[in-house]
């Protein structure tokens, strides 16, 4: 357990380190291999944070999903915004709205949170367990079971096969 999250600590401050500098020069990746492997020893020795995590191919093959999945609802939804703003005649609905997930891994709760926040026109507001609270700029449906299918389950069954 605590080699995982350690291994795992390691390749997310290393891929950021990659992410940083752009190098794949041999000084420079000798740098961030030594500095992620101090960084991951002094911070997460007995960190917890990724414990829930699978470590096999399929949950790496997942992540990578996940990525690109939210990569395009992040694009349609700045889309989405933009002409909103650039058309201010463009109706808006604004509302709060409650959705319920079936995740039961707090990290992945955390990042569906985070995900729902980090796409413009929406705003996780609370998380009370498995209910989320969420400002949505146009509300589309406002009974739960379609709000979730809207903005939950295209992120949650992703995570589903990473954490869970």
């Amino acid at each position: 357990m605590k080699l995982k999250n350690l291994i795992i600590s390691f390749l997310v401050i290393l891929t950021g380190w990659f992410l940083l500098t752009w190098s794949l020069d041999i000084k420079s990746v000798l740098i961030g291999i030594g500095l992620s492997a101090l960084l991951a020893l002094l911070f997460c020795g007995n960190c917890t944070i990724f414990s829930e995590m699978k470590l096999t191919p399929k949950s790496l093959i997942y992540t990578i999903i996940y990525l690109f999945v939210f990569m395009i609802e992040l694009i349609k939804a700045n889309i989405d915004v933009t002409r909103r703003v650039l058309s201010p005649s463009l109706p808006i609905n604004p509302g709060i709205v409650k959705v319920d997930t079936h995740l039961k891994s707090k990290m992945a709760r955390l990042i569906l949170a985070n995900s729902i926040t980090l796409t413009p026109g929406t705003f996780t507001i609370e998380v009370h367990e498995n209910t989320f609270y969420i400002h949505w700029i146009d509300v589309k449906h406002a009974d739960e079971v379609h709000a979730t299918e809207d903005l939950v389950r295209k992120f949650e069954n992703l995570l589903e096969e990473i954490y869970e």
